[in-house]
């Protein structure tokens, strides 16, 4: 039977959200206006007996100097990835957004591929023939994700290159670790961290850190952190707008989806994070921090708080977002790998991004464009 798909309303959209366990808070309609360079659109999928069964939001980015877009689905959409004929869901998609003006379609399918337990990839790392965790046996893996990958590329998608999140280089990343909470106590999840982690906690709770939630007014003091950690990390921050325009806009849509963390010590603010929340899954989002004080471990302290209460939320899972895949010790980011597993957080490959050259011509203009810039 042929779905139907059409603009919904963001009421029915967070109607749609709100039935489900988990939905990316990149599938919420209040990222629409997080992503001001972006135009927003929810769509929503229909059976003939007009019952809502899937939705997505999809974000339209012009082609510079042409009234063409780039469509753009981030961890999404939301619909039945299991289907055995999903062409009756992607077609309508396809479709609707050439109506649109889109040359190009990218989309992240919401399915995860494969897992490594803390241990796994702890082995990983110590071992000198595994350079990526390709080439660290995996926990768990999914066929489903395998049969995905084999039915788009049929339909004539093409596994995206990871990207950054930044104008036209859009891209989530493959790679995330999760720490999960389904059918655990507090106590399981205490369990699973690390001896550093124990250790760590024990010193902040000793040298006096308290972590306490702050809201719009203390993002400043959040920033000026940020804005030091990327001259330390030496990334481009984003503007304090940005924050201040996320948080206007999913606390109005649901006053708990996003939250501001901050770890003080004798009066200062030594680290400050945010979390977003949508049903059970919650997510770790922008961290920050100052070089000074860090023996007290304030960072640690944060985290720990921030899994606490998503613990209490009733969360199934704590997600640290990206992680590198490389477990090169020459790779900066593999203390953060190290950080993130060490919190009991296992690996976790989604299946990546996936394009769909509408117009291929315009779809080669935009790799050239990338290149260049």
């Amino acid at each position: 039977m042929t779905l139907t798909l059409r603009t919904i309303t963001r009421a029915e959209h967070l109607a749609f959200v709100a039935g489900r366990p988990s939905v990316s808070h990149m599938q919420v309609p209040s990222w629409g206006d997080v992503k001001a360079d972006w135009r927003a659109e929810s769509l929503g999928w229909f059976e003939p007996d007009g019952r809502l069964v899937g939705a997505g939001l999809v974000l339209l980015r012009p082609l510079p100097k042409i009234r063409r877009y780039l469509a753009y689905l981030p961890e999404g959409p939301v619909i039945d990835w299991d289907s055995p004929d999903l062409e009756r869901w992607l077609e309508p998609m396809l479709a609707h957004l050439k109506g649109l003006g889109a040359f190009s379609v990218k989309m992240g399918p919401p399915v995860v591929a494969r897992r490594w337990s803390p241990e796994a990839v702890k082995e990983g790392i110590a071992d000198p023939d595994a350079h990526r965790l390709r080439d660290v046996p995996p926990t768990s893996s999914e066929q489903g994700a395998v049969d995905l990958a084999d039915r788009l590329r049929r339909m004539g998608w093409r596994q995206a290159e990871p990207g950054g999140e930044e104008g036209f280089a859009a891209g989530q990343p493959r790679y995330v670790c999760q720490v999960p909470y389904a059918g655990r106590s507090l106590e399981d999840v205490q369990r699973g961290l690390n001896q550093q982690w124990r250790r760590n906690i024990k010193k902040a709770d000793k040298a006096g850190v308290k972590v306490v939630r702050g809201g719009y007014e203390d993002l400043p003091v959040f920033y000026g952190l940020y804005a030091e950690t990327a001259r330390r990390d030496r990334f481009i921050p984003r503007p304090l707008t940005y924050f201040q325009r996320m948080w206007s806009a999913l606390t109005a849509e649901d006053p708990d989806r996003m939250r501001l963390y901050l770890a003080h010590h004798d009066g200062e603010v030594l680290a400050a994070a945010t979390m977003l929340i949508v049903g059970g899954h919650v997510w770790y989002s922008y961290g920050a921090s100052t070089a000074r004080k860090r023996e007290v471990q304030p960072s640690t302290a944060m985290q720990w708080r921030m899994m606490c209460d998503a613990h209490e939320l009733g969360a199934h899972v704590y997600d640290f977002r990206g992680i590198t895949d490389t477990l090169e010790e020459s790779d900066h980011l593999l203390g953060l790998l190290r950080f993130k597993v060490g919190a009991g957080g296992e690996a976790v490959e989604y299946v990546g991004e996936w394009d769909f050259p509408l117009n291929r011509l315009l779809h080669k203009a935009l790799d050239v464009y990338l290149t260049l810039r």
